[in-house]
């Protein structure tokens, strides 16, 4: 029996390196996903973390398992902020870039190895304001404001810290 997953595409008006940089580079990354700062040396193998703003609380780990930039970029997920989270165990995500047409590029996420349908739609659901977020900062320079219903259970979020 195969684990759930889920794929989100989305079309963003930006190119691939600018693309690559955003979802792997912790100062861009902090701008779009609400604070979220990411860190990796992105080889094959090294961990990946995830940081709230400039604290030193980890938030998110993993390990890169492909990079081929601007192209490609997979590594397993785990959520670390609560103890519930952490037995969930490790997933994996899929970024894959495609150019399109000029200016124009293609953004397929798949998140798999997921361990049951509840925690497909909980990651949907955390996914959807973060690449919406992500789409509008590449495109106008300003990301979407914080959605109400993305506060994580077992997260302090900026306006109570």
């Amino acid at each position: 029996m195969t684990k759930p997953e889920f794929i989100h595409v989305s079309y963003i008006a930006t190119d691939p390196e600018k693309l690559w940089a955003a979802l792997t580079t912790g100062e861009f990354t902090k701008q779009y996903w609400y604070g979220r700062r990411i860190e990796s040396d992105w080889s094959v193998g090294s961990p990946v973390r995830f940081f709230d703003r400039d604290s030193s609380d980890l938030t998110d780990s993993g390990e890169v398992l492909e990079c081929d930039p601007p192209r490609r970029l997979v590594y397993t997920f785990r959520c670390e902020f609560d103890a519930e989270a952490r037995q969930q165990g490790y997933s994996r995500v899929s970024f894959t870039i495609e150019p399109q047409q000029q200016g124009l590029v293609k953004l397929t996420l798949v998140h798999d190895q997921l361990r049951d349908e509840k925690a497909a739609n909980d990651f949907r659901e955390g996914w959807a304001p973060i690449l919406s977020s992500l789409k509008t900062f590449l495109e106008s320079g300003k990301p979407l404001p914080q959605v109400a219903c993305f506060e994580e259970k077992g997260r302090v979020s900026p306006e109570a810290g």
